[in-house]
């Protein structure tokens, strides 16, 4: 018995599945999601409507027992008006600002259209790995003021 017609225009291979993401991708993700969260938010303030992200969080009764219930997350804007008129648009991986340009932590924009645009530009580049070195950094200062806490 051969392969059935259908599953001859397939292309099979034996392949490994990796047992754990590489660090590098798991940095990109990290900060794809918060791109996703501030252009999500962004088009909701365009929209005037309400973006919610709900996270789940475990809280103690008052009988002493341990639920597990969904609270909304807080999300805090990267951008603010200047005082020309302009947004000012501040790229973060956990708490630090980064440095996208040597120097420069602020991209300037001229209205929430453009906020979105460049929000969209900033999570494709994220995607194709163009930010890696500066999320390294990024990723390497956070590191640094947890060791230095204990």
């Amino acid at each position: 018995m051969g392969v059935p017609n259908a599953l001859n225009t397939l292309r099979f291979v034996d392949a490994a599945r990796p047992r754990s993401m590489p660090a590098v991708q798991q940095r990109r993700n990290k900060l794809i999601n918060k791109l996703w969260e501030q252009i999500q938010l962004a088009k909701s303030q365009l929209e005037h409507t309400h973006f919610v992200v709900k996270r789940r969080v475990t809280v103690k009764d008052l009988e002493g027992n341990y639920k597990s219930i969904e609270r909304p997350k807080r999300i805090r804007p990267w951008w603010f008006m200047a005082a020309d008129g302009t947004l000012c648009l501040s790229v973060f991986y956990g708490s630090k600002r980064l440095e996208l340009v040597p120097g420069k932590t602020f991209i300037s924009v001229k209205n929430m259209n453009d906020l979105i645009k460049t929000l969209e530009l900033l999570k494709s580049e994220t995607e194709a790995g163009s930010l890696d070195t500066v999320i390294e950094a990024a990723s390497g200062a956070l590191k640094l003021n947890f060791n230095r806490n204990r």
